[in-house]
């Protein structure tokens, strides 16, 4: 499926053989009292209690008589243990153990005869405990109330050593958060009692609010309180010394009750009627460690044919309200919605219904994100009962008692790729895919076969296009802060196809108001995502528009003989040296491809100024990195452009089994080369218009694939129309492959009129060819004829070297001579002097015997 679940916990396999075995010893023992208990055969009252933020697992069960028993399982040891027992008969609400286990907080309940409580009976009281239990000794009352108590002790980020106070959080069902502070001292050696336990220091931390949410990983405190009708979210943030501050408030659009209350995450609340959790409304807080802050919010289902969420992106500004369709009428929701927080994404799912993987780093394009409806076995695969989402991407399944790690699932994904139909499915999974990490060759081995097999299987965007953009993109950006808002994401920059079986409304929302600014890690990333929101307006992701310009400027340079400073030329071909060895040192393998064996200046001169650009980008963008290691990103971005290229050549060569030299001119094309052009092509386009650069050698490459396999009047279409460039390296191997037949006449002819003058000159000197003389005599008494002034007759007229009198001819060479004679050391620099006026006179001759058919 979709998500992978890795089972982190499970009740009846970690605790279950634990208790038959602690029931087996106390038989043999013939134990009375202490110890876990009798359980007999009252497994079923067995459930997890809570999870603490360093994973160990508190669980409470009770055996035939009803004493209550508390244990604890470690995440890290994978050892249960026994922490205490109530030999009455009470219904847990909440429980908490400190980080030291010295400690243990609990808010209990008598129990009704239904075996639930759902509301306190008239004239009972909620008792909170504090409990010394190293070793077990004094009980204290903290609360006898008649409202429900939720407990948490809260956890240091730094636990190398005991601590002599403890913190524990009480949540009042009347609205109101009180903070304990615990002192303990060690008596008798290692025995652990609370100092001065009739006088514990407490605080106020909130009042009056609807709803709170505790992250446990990062000891927080979400809580929402209403004013004016206005439900405003706040942030309360517990520091390493046990202190805390109100880091931001949040206006939210949405409608909640004064006389409502729900918590989220403290504790696993058995207190709700779970079968009729689809008629409650959800919300909940998910953060990550890039600076994202979104808030999910299902109102209270009131339709049988449509489901209504939404997503507040306040890192990005924005909300959007999804409206998703459920069918047929007959399907009745009778399981909550399930948010799920999956890294970069988010997971939205109605169990039998839909699931949808939310992009929380770039949001903006709907096809960015997967949508799949109940149609699909997707949905059928993931899990139909409730889950609840703890801090990251753990996740309880209360009703099996298991604690999974929730992840995407790479392998599944992948599959699902090759058999996508729809365009936006396509792309989501692309990118979902790429997010996930992993061994990155094998993860491009494996898309890049699907884009071999699919090729032309996509009409909204470019294959290839997209998965060079984002491969590069996600090779970079997970390492360094910002980079996501400075590197594009995807080639893709609107979508307005509609996505069946949902709808959204997208709507500015107001920023968090941040009350702190001086922390670093994750507040200091999300006022970072904040000022670029408020501030960065156009986006600040780079693109290759200043470098198609001073590319372009360059080459009509040196068409026109013109170049530039030396100094500023030599440094970008230097930058293009750099990006060929990074890349050369990162790939060891031999390639198949005859690739890099050019100097093609026009690709290194496209890669030095892209490098040059992306730096200067990010110097001015990127804060507080070096400037080292901004160099080296950009180095290791442009050589991931090309190697992704190069992988794309390397798949389809090795597919077709080409030989890894360069063909020849000579011989016909096999199917074979007709697919790898096919895929050159392809390869072209996409790189073309986002003006990226090409392995040097690409281009030879591919115009001699494409002599190969089209027929002349295609071949010179594709031509004039640039999908092939004819480089001077393919061109020479074209004149000297191929044999004078009056096939190849024609098309020689036809390649060297379409060259640039410079290098047409070269090529024609190598082909020894009437046709050739023709074209470097018309050049040399063109450029002998530029700036000639007419000068009196000389009255002496030179002898031609052929034994034929004919004087306008004789003239014109004597003309040539004169302007040779007086520009001599200018053209013998320009290399010019092996053509002169008797090789014109002779190639005339010759031309005019050609065309009288002598």
């Amino acid at each position: 499926m979709a998500l992978r679940l890795v089972s982190d916990f499970d009740l009846r396999k970690d605790v279950l053989p634990w208790l038959r075995a602690q029931r087996v010893a106390s038989a043999a023992a013939g134990a009375r009292g202490g110890g876990p208990g009798v359980l007999e055969n009252n497994y079923e009252s067995l459930r997890i209690l809570n999870v603490e933020r360093n994973g160990n697992v508190i669980y409470t069960y009770k055996d035939n008589k009803g004493n209550v028993f508390f244990g604890l399982y470690d995440s890290q040891t994978r050892q249960n243990e026994h922490l205490y027992t109530f030999e009455k008969d009470l219904h847990v609400v909440s429980c908490s153990v400190n980080s030291d286990r010295t400690l243990l907080a609990a808010s209990l309940v008598h129990s009704t005869k239904e075996g639930r409580k759902n509301e306190l009976q008239p004239g009972s009281k909620c008792l909170t405990l504090l409990v010394e239990i190293h070793p077990v000794n004094n009980v204290k009352v903290l609360k006898a109330v008649d409202s429900y108590i939720w407990v948490q002790f809260l956890y240091p980020h730094v636990e190398s050593h005991p601590l002599p106070e403890n913190h524990l959080l009480l949540v009042s069902e009347e609205k109101y958060i009180e903070k304990f502070h615990i002192q303990v001292i060690q008596e008798d050696g290692s025995r652990v009692v609370i100092k001065d336990s009739g006088h514990l220091p407490r605080e106020r931390v909130a009042e009056d609010f609807v709803w709170a949410q505790w992250d446990m990983s990062e000891q927080r405190l979400y809580y929402i309180d209403l004013k004016k009708s206005r439900s405003i979210l706040k942030c309360l943030q517990f520091s390493a010394d046990e202190k805390f501050n109100l880091m931001f408030e949040a206006p939210l659009d949405i409608t909640l009750s004064d006389s409502g209350f729900k918590l989220v995450n403290f504790g696993c609340d058995d207190l709700q009627d779970q079968e009729n959790l689809s008629k409650h409304l959800t919300l909940c807080v998910f953060t990550n460690h890039t600076g994202s802050l979104c808030v999910c919010y299902s109102p209270k289902f009131d339709s049988w044919e449509k489901f209504t969420y939404s997503v507040f992106y306040f890192h990005k500004g924005h909300g959007k309200t999804f409206t998703a369709a459920l069918g047929s009428v007959d399907s009745h929701v009778t399981k909550g919605l399930t948010f799920l927080n999956l890294d970069y994404y988010l997971a939205v799912y109605l169990p039998g219904h839909f699931f949808h993987l939310l992009n929380i780093q770039h949001p903006d394009l709907i096809c960015h994100s997967l949508f799949l409806t109940g149609n699909s076995e997707v949905v059928d695969m993931l899990p139909h009962s409730p889950l609840q989402s703890l801090s990251g991407s753990l996740v309880l399944d209360w009703c099996s008692g298991k604690l999974y790690r929730a992840l995407l699932n790479q392998s599944y994904l992948l599959q699902f790729l090759w058999n996508a139909r729809l365009d936006c499915e396509k792309m989501a999974v692309l990118h979902c895919v790429l997010s996930c990490g992993g061994d990155r060759r094998f993860l491009e081995a494996k898309i890049i076969q699907w884009i071999s097999e699919n090729i032309s299987a996509c009409h909204s965007f470019d294959l290839i296009q997209e998965f060079i953009i984002a491969s590069s993109y996600w090779s970079i950006c997970p390492e360094t802060s910002n980079m996501d808002k400075l590197l594009p994401y995807s080639s893709v920059l609107t979508w307005n196809t509609e996505i069946p079986g949902i709808t959204l409304v997208t709507e500015e929302i107001a920023l968090p108001f941040m009350k702190v600014h001086s922390c670093k890690g994750y507040w200091e990333k999300l006022n970072s995502n904040l000022e670029y929101v408020k501030y960065s307006k156009p986006h600040l992701h780079y693109n290759n528009s200043m470098v198609r310009r001073e590319w372009h400027s360059l080459i009509s340079e040196e068409k026109t003989g013109r170049r530039r400073s030396m100094v500023y030329v030599k440094n970008i071909l230097d930058n293009a040296t750099k990006v060929i060895s990074n890349l050369e040192a990162r790939n060891l393998e031999p390639r198949l491809t005859p690739l890099f064996q050019e100097e093609d200046n026009h690709q290194r001169l496209l890669m030095g100024l892209m490098v040059s650009e992306l730096k200067d980008h990010l110097l001015r963008h990127l804060q507080g990195v070096e400037k080292k290691k901004i160099e080296q990103m950009v180095l290791d971005y442009v050589s991931k452009l090309l190697d992704l290229v190069c992988q794309i050549m390397e798949t389809s060569w090795r597919k077709h089994s080409l030989h890894p030299c360069v063909p020849h001119f000579s011989g016909r094309a096999s199917a074979a080369e007709f697919k790898v052009f096919h895929i050159m092509t392809r390869i072209l386009e996409a790189t073309k218009s986002l003006f990226l650069p090409l392995p040097p050698g690409f281009h030879t490459l591919h115009t001699i694939l494409g002599v190969h396999c089209l027929p002349l009047h295609n071949l010179l279409h594709y031509i004039d129309s640039g999908v092939l460039l004819l480089t001077e390296t393919a061109v020479t191997r074209l004149m000297k492959d191929l044999d004078n037949t009056e096939k190849n006449e024609k098309l020689k002819f036809s390649i060297i009129v379409r060259l640039p003058p410079l290098i047409g000159q070269k090529i024609c000197r190598l082909w020894d060819h009437p046709m050739s003389s023709n074209i470097i005599s018309r050049n040399h008494v063109k450029r002998l004829l530029q700036n000639y002034k007419k000068k009196p007759p000389s009255s002496v007229i030179h002898k031609s070297s052929f034994s034929v009198e004919f004087l306008p001819l004789n003239y014109f060479v004597e003309i040539l001579t004169d302007i040779e004679c007086s520009n001599q050391a200018l053209y013998a620099f320009e290399g010019h002097d092996n053509v002169d006026a008797k090789f014109v006179e002779e190639a005339a001759l010759k031309h005019t015997l050609m065309l009288l058919g002598l």
